[in-house]
This record gives structure tokens, C-alpha cells and sequence, in this order.
């Protein structure tokens, strides 16, 4: 049996500009694991992108121009050349690595399990409210720059799941694509029109939900993006099907345990425990596969709350992003976990020489 191993998020507030943000979270990084863990994996392999700067600033100043700022800041606290941070960290052209996830998007809410590789989860859950511009945003981050999930000021959530990363284009990957959602789209409407016309990388699904309760699933991708209606969704496209892995039972199995449980569109509690739960059939241990259940998480539009949690067999830890909107700051400072694997994470863990 392989052992129960402790992880844990940290919870970073910040009120400012996107450059100064850029800056602390570089020298937040500075001296960690995590950026020994990403800059040494580039060692034992090759990235499959190429960084071109200028056409990489010049598409963020199109759709996410603070973000660009967030990204100087960074550069500049780290001393590396942007190159480097773009490789690491500007999501344009990154390549994209397989995952699972489960999202169930109900009556007032969105929860979702996220299913990924240890190596890769960075523990940083993130509350950003900037002073030059772009909506305010509380989810956790994924490579520093990216949300997979989260809530921003204006009551729109968002939540992605892969589908698959053949035949990648120029684009955004997805975190960076969830970032840029949340911080400049304040409603479902808006967040689809921008789908349409941003540059994706890979083949994703984005599960959306606004303060109205007006909810869109945008299967994207680089050959186009289809909206459709569904509150369940796993790791396939269902109407454009040609984008999908030729293996899909596991995605079609959670699919379906989703959909059999119709209490949980209705009761967030009831959606927590389906997807949280190590017994219910969605909640996975796929770890070695890149398909394993990190982080629940979930998002009420109306009331500006959510919900975190690492692990399974957890009860959510609640945070009133309305009031810290207000100004009124989180007394937690981090977040703690069991995972069921011996799989090292990128914030503990050395992960490489």
C-alpha cells in the first residue's frame, strides 16, 4: 500500500498593479522547489514549442496586456531572460501535458475535481484584486500565472477539462486561457465571444457559470469552438468528436457516474461529496497516469464564496472572496492535504538533481 503523503497550497493575497504582483511572486520563487523543479526538467527534455518574445508579447497585449506586466515583474525579480519565463510560465505555446478532471456545473455553482500529475501541482491558491485594470480573481494557480479553476469580482466561474493535445496550434494552453477569461470577462456571454476569438493550443472543454445562472460548456481547441449545453463534464468532446482520444472509457465512466447522482445539481453539498468522495467512482488515483484527483473545488456566483480542498474524503475550507473584495484578508495562510501516492509534488518535493 503505498503511503498517505501531506501536501499543501499556499494562500497568496495581493492588491496592486500586475507588475508588482509579477514581482512578488518571483521573489516568492526565487529560492523554491518549484522553480528548481521546472527549470531542471528542461535537463532530461526538450520543449516541443518554440518562444518567439515579440509575437508572444504582442498577442498578450491584444487579449491579457496586465498580464504581460505580471510576467515583466517576474522576469525582473527572477533576473532571467523573458524567454525563460515564457517557457516556464507565459502559457503561448507551451506544450501541453494529458490530464483527467470531473466537473459538474449545478444550480448555482460549479464544482470540480482536478486530476493531474503530482510533479506538476505548484500548491499556490491565489487572491489577486488589481489596481490597473482586469477583474479581481480567487482559484488556484497553476504554473504562477494560470488559473485551472476559479471566480472572479463580476460572479463568473470557470472550470476546464482536457480533451486532448494532438495536432496543438499557437494559442494559449489552457490555464492561461482560464486566467484570461476570468480576468476580463464578467459574464458567460462575454466569456464565450472571447473563446472564439482567442488562439488555443489544445483541445479543452470550458465549463462556465455567471451570477445569473446562465452557464455555457465550450468544447475549444485549435480547430474551433463549439457551445453546448451540459452540467456534467469529463475528458471528451461530444460534438466534436474527432478531437477526442481514441481511449475514452474511464472519461465515459465518470461521465456517467456524474449523471446518475441528479441530487448533485441541485445540492452543492451533495456534488461535493460525489466528486470528493474516494468511493463514489469519480475521484481518481490515476497518479502515475497524470489522471489523479489533486484539489476539489468549487464556486457560487451569487454569493462570491468558494470552496477548496486537497485530498479526498474532505470537507471544503470556505472563502468569502466578497468580503476580502472589501478589503477584509483570509486569516489562513495555507491549505493541507493527504494524497493516497509516493509521487513527489513540485513545492515539496526535489524532483530532480
Amino acid at each position: 500500500m503505498k503511503p498517505m503523503k501531506e501536501i499543501y497550497s499556499d494562500i497568496i493575497q495581493f492588491r496592486g498593479t500586475h507588475y508588482d504582483f509579477g514581482t512578488l511572486q518571483g521573489e516568492r520563487l526565487r529560492d523554491s522547489l518549484t522553480l528548481h523543479n521546472r527549470q531542471s526538467s528542461w535537463k532530461i527534455r526538450k520543449p516541443r514549442f518554440r518562444i518567439d518574445t515579440g509575437e508572444a508579447e504582442a498577442v498578450f497585449r491584444t487579449y491579457a496586456p496586465g498580464i504581460w506586466e505580471e510576467l515583466r515583474g517576474l522576469r525582473d525579480a527572477l533576473a532571467l531572460p523573458m524567454e525563460d519565463v515564457l517557457r516556464d510560465f507565459g502559457g503561448y505555446r507551451s506544450e501541453i501535458p494529458r490530464a483527467g478532471c470531473s466537473t459538474i456545473t449545478g444550480e448555482g455553482f460549479i464544482a470540480r475535481n482536478y486530476d493531474f500529475h503530482p510533479n506538476t501541482y505548484e500548491g499556490l491558491y491565489a487572491a489577486f484584486q488589481p489596481t490597473d485594470g482586469g477583474q479581481a480573481v480567487i482559484g488556484p494557480a497553476q504554473r504562477i500565472t494560470g488559473r485551472m479553476d476559479g471566480l472572479n469580482e463580476s460572479g463568473l466561474a470557470m472550470a476546464y477539462n482536457f480533451t486532448n493535445r494532438k495536432k496543438p496550434g499557437d494559442g494559449f494552453v489552457c490555464w492561461m486561457v482560464g486566467r484570461i477569461l476570468l480576468e476580463t470577462c464578467t459574464n458567460v456571454d462575454e466569456a464565450v465571444r472571447l473563446l472564439h476569438e482567442l488562439p488555443h493550443r489544445g483541445s479543452f472543454s470550458y465549463n462556465l457559470l455567471d451570477k445569473d445562472g446562465r452557464r455555457a460548456l465550450a468544447e475549444a481547441g485549435p480547430r474551433g469552438v463549439t457551445i453546448r449545453e451540459s452540467p456534467y463534464c469529463s475528458n471528451h468532446f461530444e460534438v466534436q468528436t474527432g478531437e477526442n482520444r481514441h481511449y475514452l472509457k474511464d472519461s465515459i465512466e465518470r461521465l456517467e457516474t456524474m449523471e446518475s447522482d441528479a441530487a448533485a445539481l441541485s445540492d452543492a453539498r451533495a456534488a461535493w461529496r460525489l466528486l470528493n468522495d474516494r468511493e463514489r467512482g469519480v475521484f481518481a488515483d490515476n497518479y502515475k497516469s497524470w489522471a489523479g484527483t489533486i484539489h476539489t473545488s468549487a464556486y457560487f456566483p451569487e454569493t462570491l464564496t468558494a470552496w477548496f480542498a486537497l485530498g479526498g474524503d474532505t470537507e471544503p475550507v470556505a472563502f468569502d472572496f466578497g468580503r476580502w473584495l472589501k478589503g477584509e484578508n483570509f486569516e489562513r495562510l495555507t491549505v493541507s492535504g493527504t494524497i493516497d501516492t509516493d509521487i513527489g509534488f513540485a513545492n515539496i518535493d526535489r524532483l530532480r538533481g
